[in-house]
């Protein structure tokens, strides 16, 4: 794929050898030495269920995609191919997608995308912080000798070139960069908060905020941390073992490393909006269920904000290999169709009628059946004269002929869990009980 340039060459300090160098090879050659480190390990409580057998990054998303697939996809789109994933918690199913999935990188290029899951390699303790994932693996890190470290969540949806943040991060001599989008203020609870001055520049930073600090003139809106640190790969290792000796850390990047580094180096602030317009681009944290469900939901849009479609910009990943999606019978009462809706390969839809809904692979729904706003994820099976509305049904869930889902709220609670938006959530333990009643 060819690297995308930046949008204006970097200016000239003194005799530099990147005056006669085209912007395109001053961008790859910076990111031909930076090792990105994707944080994977999070538990993604907030996800619920979702979460009971697989970590956040491994969740299901978009009908073909686990959610660690767009960090990955940016990685590897932006020049990126040495990629270091740490994992934890739940792990297994995360594993075995990046290993089916990415390991078409050439090693004997030093391309690589590697998985380091935790082990206690100093102590009788797991991760106690996103720093203190680094720095328990910091040996490993070094091996690779980047100049810069690009530290990442594996937990968010967008798409983002790191070039142009990786050059910006090196023209401006900054020490650290970290990546911010703007959010309602009323939500920046959530977020790690900074203030910058003109030339963004973080003058302040506090994690989780009870009051947000607005933006001057826009005091509706915070700037929030997207988990996104560009470091001086040597920088980075002496914050990491300062931070380690001290007794008063939570070895977090946005409670520790981030706010105590404020004062004597320079830490900026690489706003993540279009640079001709500065409309902020897609990004998406799907961090509860009713905003996973949403960030589903908006796919199936005539024109949603996230482009998945993108062949400049490829979402890559797995993919089992299933026939294309089928859809039989065609008589009144019994018509398999599909309106506004997006239907993955192996799935069969039997005389029944899907309705603004995401169906993931390998999906079969019976005759006389009707599910509408639904995300479906793989391998589920739908029972005749079914309806399912409103809903997220997990992996594997057979649903007994004659469920009705999505209708009766006070129904749904008893036998599902009800987001607060009043989305349900079924797993298969779930629908396996409804079967052992029925």
């Amino acid at each position: 794929m060819q690297e995308k340039p930046l949008l204006a060459p970097p200016k000239p300090r003194g005799p530099s050898v990147f005056r006669q160098v085209p912007v395109r090879r001053y961008v790859s050659r910076i990111t031909r030495h930076t090792l990105a480190v994707i944080m994977a390990g999070g538990r993604g409580e907030r996800l619920k269920h979702l979460t009971d057998y697989r970590c956040k990054p491994a969740t299901p998303f978009g009908g073909k995609f686990r959610i660690i697939d767009f960090v990955l996809s940016n990685c590897v789109n932006s020049g990126i191919r040495r990629i270091s994933v740490m994992t934890q918690y739940k792990a297994h199913s995360l594993v075995q997608h990046i290993q089916r999935g990415w390991g078409y990188l050439r090693g004997e290029f030093d391309e690589f995308v590697e998985v380091i899951p935790a082990q206690q390699q100093l102590g009788n303790f797991w991760y106690r912080g996103t720093a203190d994932s680094l720095y328990q693996n910091l040996q490993i890190i070094k091996l690779h000798h980047p100049r810069h470290v690009l530290v990442l969540a594996g937990d968010h949806i967008y798409k983002m070139d790191y070039g142009p943040m990786l050059a910006a991060h090196v023209e401006k001599r900054a020490d650290i960069t970290v990546g911010v989008v703007e959010v309602p203020r009323e939500q920046a609870t959530a977020f790690g908060v900074m203030s910058v001055d003109a030339d963004y520049r973080i003058t302040k930073f506090s994690e989780k905020p009870q009051d947000p600090e607005g933006i001057p003139g826009r005091e509706q809106f915070a700037l929030g941390s997207m988990g996104i640190y560009v470091f001086k790969a040597n920088l980075l290792y002496r914050l990491l073992e300062e931070d380690a000796k001290r007794p008063d850390t939570n070895h977090d990047f946005g409670r520790n490393i981030i706010p105590a580094a404020l004062g004597s180096l320079k830490v900026f602030a690489y706003p993540f909006t279009d640079s001709n317009t500065r409309v902020q681009h897609y990004w998406r944290d799907v961090g509860t269920v009713d905003a996973f469900y949403e960030a589903n939901m908006e796919l199936v849009h005539v024109d949603p904000e996230l482009n998945i479609y993108d062949e400049d910009w490829p979402i890559w990943t797995y993919q089992r290999q299933y026939p294309p999606a089928k859809f039989v019978l065609d008589e009144e009462g019994r018509r398999g169709m599909a309106v506004n809706s997006m239907v993955s390969g192996g799935c069969i839809i039997s005389g029944a009628h899907v309705n603004q809904s995401l169906l993931f692979s390998n999906v079969r729904v019976d005759e006389r059946s009707y599910i509408e706003r639904a995300v479906i994820f793989p391998d589920v099976r739908v029972g005749a004269g079914s309806v399912i509305k409103r809903a997220i049904v997990d992996t594997g869930a057979a649903v007994p002929p004659g469920t009705v889902i999505g209708v009766n709220p006070e129904e749904d609670a008893r036998r599902f869990y009800m987001s607060e938006g009043g989305v349900a959530l079924v797993t298969r333990d779930m629908a396996a009980r409804l079967l052992k009643k029925g």
